[in-house]
């Protein structure tokens, strides 16, 4: 079966990008990777997904799956760059600077690894930041200045999605030293971005009949705060587009057309393409479902009727992924969006959607019903602890009460490399899927799935949480679910676990971020009671 061999010391970084460019050959229809593919997986659909293709790779060298491939690679390579990726990624977040220093004097290569083509390596690992940075308290512990420093000084590559990441999370402490030492590509989003009018008027010359560009570089003025900027690139839009003029001038005016986006930040993070009046009507909407204003919510809807159709299906997902996501009720926006007949309702295939994550994470299970006239429940076990489904949580499990999962890529998180990234979990494994059928059975109360979980292998005290790692007792503080708590502290979930991001316990999270002195008394008070308890 073996065709190729291994080297003496591979490259994990090699491996992933051969199997990248193997699928791509395959939809491309080159022969011979079409061959290579039949010859490891004859009954395997074409085109090959990644997963598929990473296991063709792997039994080309002689390997029975990926996961032996990779195991076999780490043992070869030791405390080769792999290795100090990992490393350079823990000093980073620790913002130890001297620990950084020391690391890249030993691993050069670290300046200028990148996992990818469009990651940024270890400078975007620093200056990356999880959340909005506009707010210097944010800025100091969502990114790490100081490795940013280093690195550069030490001659990192900066690769274009570190820069597209400062402007987008608005980290403007690293923007600032970026366009000092002269780090920032001179264009125009960056100009508006910078509120640089003498760059911004010399690139409008460059771009002048570029309509997509102009806007891009409008919406990150607005974005930056930047006024001055925003307005010089608004009428360069309306001279070019005539009807984006007659829409603002016969309704918000210029001005505060502008002030509206300064003050609500438009979304510049999934662009398809720029569309101010577009954005500005659908952030109205979506504005009118976080403030709760339903009469407002269904009446822009109503008015502007092609948020409801084919070209609007994506936007259509995210108003429902926010009902899912919100901590209040939305129920009735969700109802109310369906009896408007949105497109949505009506594809053919239904788009990918994080809905029933959503609703399973924050326990907005009553909206179910809803979501199932537009997808089909995912068939895998933590969705089924999430639904309270026992009889199919069994079914993933044998007589011994031993996993029986078959292929982890049908089973979240096995199959989203979104969430495992966020939660430093690495390679797909079954211990992620058990801990997350776990957390939604406990999200949702279902305490008997729950302690059938905890016996055959999920466990307790798992670093799960919605976003960054943290505990199933952090994530509770949100939802205020006293019942669920009692039942980790019952079951004896360690109390003392800190987050990833603030250091904090749960009972923290309770008393400086929920602002909830009566719970983090709670929680302290059990604590006591199990300390007591233990002596």
């Amino acid at each position: 079966m073996t065709t190729s061999k291994l080297p003496v010391r591979p490259s994990l970084e090699s491996l992933r990008k051969q199997a990248k460019k193997l699928a791509r050959d395959i939809v491309a229809g080159n022969a011979g990777a079409i061959a290579r593919a039949r010859a490891q997986l004859p009954k395997a659909e074409l085109p090959l997904s990644q997963r598929d293709a990473q296991l063709v790779l792997a039994r080309e060298y002689g390997f029975p799956g990926w996961k032996d491939l990779v195991k076999e690679v780490k043992q070869r390579v030791g405390r080769g760059l792999e290795w100090a990726v990992s490393e350079a990624r823990r000093f980073i977040h620790d913002n130890d600077v001297e620990g950084l220093r020391q690391l890249l004097a030993e691993h050069p290569a670290l300046l200028s690894w990148r996992a990818d083509k469009d990651d940024g390596g270890l400078l975007g690992m620093a200056t990356g930041s999880f959340g909005d940075s506009f707010d210097p308290f944010r800025e100091e512990r969502f990114t790490r200045a100081a490795c940013a420093e280093l690195l550069i000084d030490a001659g990192a590559v900066v690769a274009p999605a570190v820069c597209d990441g400062l402007i987008r999370s608005r980290a403007k402490g690293l923007i600032d030293r970026f366009h000092r030492k002269g780090l920032l590509p001179r264009s125009l989003k960056f100009f508006a971005s910078l509120g640089d009018g003498d760059g911004l008027r010399a690139s409008l010359d460059t771009n002048a009949d570029n309509l997509a560009v102009v806007n891009e570089a409008f919406m990150y003025a607005c974005h930056l705060q930047q006024g001055t900027a925003a307005a010089l690139l608004l009428d360069r839009s309306i001279t070019l587009d005539a009807e984006l003029g007659r829409r603002i001038d016969g309704g918000p005016g210029r001005s505060a057309f502008i002030q509206y986006f300064i003050e609500n930040k438009p979304d510049v993070h999934n662009p398809d393409p720029f569309k101010p009046w577009q954005a500005f009507v659908e952030q109205q909407v979506m504005r009118a479902m976080d403030n709760g204003d339903l009469a407002t919510f269904v009446g822009r809807l109503q008015r502007e009727a092609w948020m409801l159709s084919d070209a609007c299906v994506k936007f259509q997902v995210g108003l429902i992924e926010g009902t899912a996501a919100a901590l209040n009720d939305r129920a009735a926006f969700l109802r109310a969006l369906l009896d408007l007949d949105p497109a949505v309702l009506h594809c053919p295939v239904a788009p990918t959607s994080r809905a029933f994550v959503h609703a399973f994470t924050y326990a907005q299970t009553h909206l179910l019903p809803m979501l199932l006239r537009i997808w089909p429940m995912p068939d895998d076990l933590p969705h089924a602890a999430g639904d309270g489904d026992f009889a199919r949580v069994r079914r993933w499990f044998d007589a011994e009460g031993r996993p029986v999962l078959g292929d982890l890529a049908n089973h979240f998180p096995a199959n989203d490399a979104w969430i495992r990234e966020n939660l430093n979990w690495g390679e797909p494994n079954v211990q992620q899927v058990l801990d997350t059928a776990l957390a939604w059975a406990v999200m949702n109360n279902h305490f008997e799935i729950a302690d059938f979980l905890l016996v055959y292998g999920a466990d307790i005290n798992t670093n799960w949480s919605s976003h960054e790692p943290a505990s199933i007792l952090h994530e509770l503080v949100w939802h205020k679910n006293y019942e669920a708590m009692q039942f980790l502290i019952d079951r004896g979930i360690d109390m003392t676990i800190i987050d990833y991001r603030w250091g904090g316990t749960a009972q923290g999270w309770a008393y400086h971020a929920a602002k909830d002195e009566k719970m983090a008394q709670w929680l302290a008070e059990a604590r006591q009671r199990r300390e007591q308890a233990s002596r």
